[in-house]
């Protein structure tokens, strides 16, 4: 049989324009991971610049955020409160294959950039919305930040220790969620397109997103009609499935089923574990995960986390140490799938940005651009507006 893997170095959207009006992080991040594969992402920009571009940390007078999520994107200002401005934004649509925009509901529509007067215009535009609550429902209106997409998804409310208050994940996960879902929704609406020749409108919410992000307590929710609660570093479904203190800091170990369960009380110490009832199966060992923590700690007390993590790893049994954040974006493991790669700014240098994850054959990684200046780009795309007009 022919080999047929496609070996092209060419970044899969190489050929693909995008339009970006959207700001802050949903929207951007989604951008990111199409520059990243290749499109040219066009960033239309206020004359103050999206809002990251003055949240730090800075280095060099510059946002380092805004560098992270706008890599390797274009960037146009433009007054869109101007017939001007909405009417480059306008042509500009007409010549882009998707069009990302995360205002309220109902702004672009009183701009005249709506989807329906857009998408009647250029038919194979593919209209992508990205909002807090979507662009239906009683919540549609309702600012949204990260956190109160947290709080009113559930997320918070199953996060933290047992007896704690409610805690909010370390990073902006609606936000992510959202931005990974808007670029799903803009490559099915692509290939659709392929097919039949027509755009859609796409109506990404954050809301949506996160709550379909927790599938677990989603079965439990809706289909064990259970109310799951928060149950700090352990699992909550199964035992040991966490993190336990060691000698020099905290490690984390995944024994799901019987089998594993056995040779776990065998590198324990204690055989006798697994012909104990009370941990003969994991539902009950969930439920006796605490006499279970004691074996755990007193055997991991006197151990360091690379001893207790090597032994694990060695018997088989999923185990890992507690990075830091740093550790973890420092690793081996990381540097080995090029997670993050090197671009050259024009004022800070070689800086390291953040790269989609997803690998492709015959794809290289690395060689991207940087987050452009504010409105570098303005000048040289609209003239060139302006002369495919006049073709």
């Amino acid at each position: 049989m022919p080999n047929t893997e496609h070996t092209s170095n060419q970044r899969p959207l190489k050929k693909l324009r995008v339009l970006d009006f959207s700001r802050v992080l949903a929207g951007p991040y989604c951008t990111a991971l199409m520059a990243d594969l290749g499109a040219e992402v066009i960033k239309v920009e206020s004359t103050t610049g999206d809002d990251y571009r003055h949240i730090g940390p800075f280095h060099g007078g510059e946002s380092l955020l805004f560098q992270s999520v706008n890599r390797g994107k274009k960037s146009i200002v433009l007054d869109l409160k101007s017939e001007d401005g909405v009417k480059s934004a306008r042509a500009l649509a007409g010549t882009s294959d998707v069009l990302i925009e995360n205002f309220r509901p109902g702004v672009m529509d009183r701009l005249g950039l709506g989807p329906n007067a857009l998408r009647e215009a250029f038919p194979q535009l593919v209209y992508v919305s990205v909002s807090g609550f979507g662009q239906t429902g009683p919540n549609t209106s309702l600012p949204a930040y990260d956190i109160i997409i947290q709080a009113m998804s559930g997320l918070m409310d199953v996060t933290g220790d047992t007896d704690g208050p409610p805690m909010m994940v370390g990073d902006a996960f609606a936000d992510v969620a959202g931005g990974v879902f808007a670029a799903l929704g803009a490559m099915v609406a692509l290939y659709e397109r392929s097919i039949t020749g027509q755009g859609r409108h796409v109506d990404v919410a954050l809301y949506d997103s996160l709550v379909s992000m927790m599938p677990i307590v989603a079965c439990r929710a809706l289909m064990a009609h259970q109310t799951p609660t928060r149950t700090g570093n352990k699992h909550a479904l199964s035992a040991p499935f966490g993190s336990y203190p060691a000698k020099d800091g905290y490690f984390s170990v995944a024994v799901l089923n019987d089998r594993l369960f056995h040779r776990f009380a065998d590198v324990l110490g204690y055989p006798d574990l697994a012909k104990d009832p009370r941990f003969q199966a994991d539902e009950t060992r969930r439920v006796h995960e605490l006499e279970l923590a004691v074996a755990i700690e007193q055997w991991a007390s006197t151990l360091s986390v690379e001893t207790v993590v090597q032994t694990l790893s060695d018997a088989g049994i999923p185990a890992s140490p507690l990075n830091t954040v740093k550790q973890a974006w420092a690793s081996p493991q990381a540097q080995a799938r090029d997670l993050a790669t090197e671009v050259i700014h024009p004022t800070l240098g070689e800086i390291s940005v953040p790269e989609q994850p997803i690998h492709f054959s015959g794809v290289p990684r690395g060689g991207r651009a940087p987050a452009p200046e504010l409105g570098a780009h303005t000048d040289k795309i609209l003239t060139t507006l302006s002369e495919g007009s006049k073709k």
